[in-house]
């Protein structure tokens, strides 16, 4: 494994020792990455909330797109979630009135964090700017994503929705107005650095690949020859959209092998996907991560090549949560990341909690 410092490295790759002290300075500020609940500087929406704006939007539907964006909760489309450009059921952006368009995008405003609801509505902008680049316009559309609501959220019980279409998948799962869980939460960039026009250089998931590859540059030698698990990074993210993300074991380097700075480092990138949910989830996930996982099964892996423009891998992955991220298509310059609850994917053990609690269902 080729190593030298990670100074001469950045120097030599154009980056600059600025880009890992930025993150650093970034990873400490607590407006970023809160510690605990009480470090909200502003109240946020509760699954109440949601569940009120999701009934508002349903209201708002005529009889034929009613049928079309309601499912019932325990019917198998909850479950066939994807990221690439298929046919989907729900109902689209482009069949909304003015009205409806705004409703949706109110509910999935309550559902995310600022950062989380910028970054899908870039996701849906790149849509429009890769049919510009390859010349067929037609072929690409941003009107083209769907919503989709399971079961009754004005019935004080569980439902879920999803919003999806090209290279964005957000799952969410809301129990008795108790709990929302987010996951499978899909994000992808094609292209990932916009080469031309008037949003060229244009990166919207670039804190993604560059929190990343500054851990990379962190480690020392015998750090990186545990963290890198293979020399070619995969195609793409290996759990695919699989229902159930199942890995065959945790590889990579743990969070016990790290230093306290390179662990903070561990915790930015894990920060820009966690802080893409609502604010109380968010705040949530990353005190469980900091106090309730044992750095010795918290895991980052990286597969490919160090060189910004080359095709790479890493994965975080821990028994409660995973990670994935791939940029190989496209000459390294097409995106693929996703968020997975281990747990708690379209619902998963808690809403097999609920059941087993005594509520009522069908």
């Amino acid at each position: 494994m080729r190593s030298t410092n990670p100074a001469t490295r950045f120097a030599r790759l154009g980056l600059g020792i600025a880009v890992l002290a930025g993150a650093l300075a970034w990873i400490s500020a607590p407006a970023h990455a809160p510690a605990s609940k009480d470090d909200l500087a502003t109240p946020t929406p509760g699954p109440g909330d949601i569940s009120a704006r999701a009934a508002t939007f349903l209201t708002l539907l005529d009889a034929d797109a009613h049928a079309r964006a309601t499912y019932d909760l325990a019917h198998e489309e909850r479950l066939n979630w994807a990221f690439t450009p298929v046919s989907r059921n729900g109902l689209p952006l482009k069949d909304m009135t003015l009205e409806q368009r705004s409703a949706a995008h109110a509910l999935l405003q309550t559902t995310m964090s600022s950062q989380g609801y910028h970054k899908a509505n870039a996701i849906i902008e790149l849509e429009r700017i890769l049919g510009i680049l390859e010349g067929r316009p037609g072929r690409r559309d941003p009107e083209d994503y769907y919503v989709t609501i399971f079961g009754d959220p004005g019935a004080d019980g569980p439902w879920a929705w999803r919003f999806e279409g090209h290279h964005l998948s957000l799952n969410f799962s809301s129990l008795t107005n108790e709990l929302t869980v987010t996951g499978p939460a899909f994000m992808g960039a094609n292209p990932a650095t916009v080469p031309s026009g008037e949003k060229a250089g244009w990166r919207p998931l670039g804190r993604e690949e560059d929190l990343a590859r500054a851990l990379l540059f962190m480690l020392n030698p015998e750090q990186r020859e545990m963290a890198v698990i293979a020399d070619r990074a995969p195609r793409d993210i290996i759990t695919g959209n699989d229902r159930e993300a199942r890995l065959e074991s945790f590889e990579g380097i743990p969070a016990s092998r790290l230093t306290g700075e390179q662990r903070e480092v561990l915790m930015g990138v894990i920060w820009e996907y966690v802080g893409n949910l609502e604010a109380d989830a968010a705040a949530g996930w990353m005190v469980r991560i900091r106090d309730e996982i044992s750095p010795d099964d918290l895991y980052f892996a990286w597969a490919g090549s160090p060189e910004p423009g080359e095709g790479h891998y890493y994965r975080v992955h821990a028994p409660p949560f995973l990670i994935e991220y791939d940029n190989t298509q496209g000459n390294a310059n097409h995106v693929h990341s996703v968020w997975r609850d281990l747990e708690n994917d379209f619902g998963g053990d808690a809403l097999r909690r609920h059941y087993e609690g005594g509520h009522e269902h069908e």
